[in-house]
């Protein structure tokens, strides 16, 4: 087949987008085309992709990014088989070219419930965009083929969508054991993924020798609070490292921070870092959002917090470095959790199963995964537009 690709919001090394179901289709042979903000975020595509760059859409500046993208799929829907959307901004501005085609939303969040997370949304506004919101998601439903990354979204669509969930590689060989040094966040920085609280955290444990190491890019509202944390030595913040990149930085950590606030969009969302840490044997400490306790808890492999509260958080880092049975155990069993349950080759396979019948094709014999360190392709030196 040949799928188009596009996200003007995330990054174009988004771990979902491209190290996942991009990687899935180039496996299986098929050709992709990807629409994304290469440049704005100094990302180099793969040499088996064909890239198309565009504006990337941030905070309230997003018009001239999606006129670019409507552009874009105007110009490459005529030879796509399908056209894989990653942002419901794309849903409303779809160019009549793309109409004809197969279009696959993707839908990656409650975006109506994240509202109240997006601090570029102002407070009045919120209640208004939330009905508008689900309407535009009724419209999407209507008119395209959805999939959804999470069980918890199927309330919000009357059809019956197939679920492709963010899980991770895992690889066959299970990793050393946790070291009592560190202490790592991987994933976007913001207010509501506790960012304030990390740094607070590090700030009470930077005396007792525990580096806490933040990998990820920020929202412009949590920068100042990170930069002035790391040039005082207390963290080291990485920025943004691509999703394959990260996880081999994390490995070997003593603990795996998600300290998600209570916000309405975490409530539903398996937070993805989970199951990374546990992939590469690091112990989870989360505060207590349903989907990651379900899986931390019966598996035996962190520790629960409260919310927005960094003294426990402290102490429950305090508490591994201290036991290295309690920290390797954890590591090992969600190590095997990660393997049986959340290794991403598994639902590959449906995945492109699911584009290739939408596509009226017959499913690709999908070959057997690579180990997970060698899935991630040579990098092209030079943009190739």
């Amino acid at each position: 087949m040949r799928i188009c690709v596009c996200t003007v919001v995330h990054h174009p090394e988004d771990a979902r987008i491209l190290h996942r179901q991009i990687r899935a289709l180039l496996d299986a042979g098929h050709e992709v085309t990807y629409i994304a903000p290469f440049r704005a975020c100094n990302a180099t595509p793969w040499r088996e992709i064909s890239p198309v760059d565009v504006p990337r859409a941030t905070g309230r500046r997003r018009l001239r990014a999606l006129r670019a993208a409507h552009r874009a799929l105007a110009e490459h829907a005529g030879y796509a088989d399908v056209i894989l959307l990653h942002d419901p901004e794309l849903v409303v501005s779809l160019p009549r070219e793309a109409l004809g085609r197969t279009v696959v939303w993707d839908v990656h969040e409650d975006t109506a419930a994240a509202l109240t997370a997006k601090g570029w949304v102002p407070g009045p506004v919120r209640p208004v965009l939330r009905p508008a919101v689900r309407r535009l998601e009724k419209r999407g439903e209507r008119r395209l083929k959805l999939l959804l990354a999470e069980e918890g979204y199927r309330d919000r669509f009357s059809g019956d969508h197939p679920v492709v969930p963010n899980t991770t590689y895992v690889s066959d060989l299970p990793p050393g054991p946790p070291d009592d040094r560190r202490a790592v966040y991987v994933g976007n920085l913001s207010a509501a993924r506790g960012a304030h609280d990390m740094i607070e955290m590090a700030r009470l444990l930077a005396p007792e020798g525990v580096t806490v190491e933040l990998i990820g890019g920020a929202d412009p509202d949590v920068r100042p609070a990170l930069r002035d944390a790391q040039r005082t030595g207390i963290l080291r913040w990485y920025g943004f490292v691509p999703n394959d990149r990260a996880l081999r930085i994390a490995e070997g950590a003593m603990a795996g921070l998600a300290l998600l606030h209570d916000e309405p969009n975490y409530r539903h969302s398996m937070p993805t870092k989970v199951v990374e840490y546990m992939a590469r044997g690091v112990p989870v400490i989360t505060t207590p959002n349903p989907p990651a306790v379900d899986i931390v808890e019966p598996a035996g492999c962190g520790l629960v917090v409260p919310f927005g509260d960094p003294a426990p958080a402290a102490d429950a880092v305090r508490r591994l470095r201290d036991d290295a049975e309690l920290r390797t155990g954890m590591g090992k069993r969600g190590y095997e959790t990660a393997r049986a349950r959340f290794h991403w080759p598994v639902h590959a396979e449906r995945f492109v199963a699911q584009l290739e019948t939408w596509a009226g094709r017959s499913p690709a014999i999908v070959p057997d995964p690579a180990p997970a360190a060698e899935v991630f392709p040579e990098a092209v030196p030079d943009y190739n537009f």
